[in-house]
């Protein structure tokens, strides 16, 4: 992740960048149950990832992405980044840790995951900082605030 555009500092941001910890360390987690033979606890990794990852996404979607994808510049971008939010969810709900494949499907999936994280954190997010209004900016919190009631 970049640290010069100062994305990082807009509040909005610092939640989605917050989001992709939890889930990025909760996957390190689970790779560490793995390989230690918990895969009871790893089950109960991958059930918090798809929990924060099913509130992550629908915060990004239907705020901070369906602004940005109004715009055709970066539409197209946008649009690969929710067909990976789909895609990434499906295998996630589908995963059997019991199973060699399962655990290569599910170390697959996160290095998969890592790579979506850098093209929102070093691509989206600092092009947000210029793309976006004062008013688009409030819509979008609106968003990620519906998504995450409570917090």
């Amino acid at each position: 992740m970049c640290h010069y555009c100062g994305c990082r500092e807009i509040p909005l941001i610092k939640e989605f960048i917050a989001e992709h910890e939890r889930v990025t360390d909760a996957a390190g987690d689970a790779r560490r149950a793995l390989d230690a033979g918990d895969t009871a606890r790893a089950r109960e990794l991958v059930a918090f990832m798809a929990g924060e990852l099913e509130t992550h996404w629908r915060g990004e979607e239907n705020g901070l992405f369906a602004v940005m994808r109004q715009d055709p510049e970066y539409a197209a971008y946008v649009e690969v980044l929710v067909g990976e939010h789909r895609d990434h969810g499906d295998r996630l709900r589908a995963l059997d840790l019991e199973t060699g494949e399962g655990r290569a499907e599910f170390d697959a999936m996160v290095r998969e995951l890592h790579q979506h994280i850098s093209r929102e954190e070093d691509g989206l997010f600092p092009a947000s900082l210029t793309a976006l209004s004062g008013d688009e900016w409030n819509l979008s919190m609106a968003a990620w605030r519906e998504a995450h009631p409570g917090e």
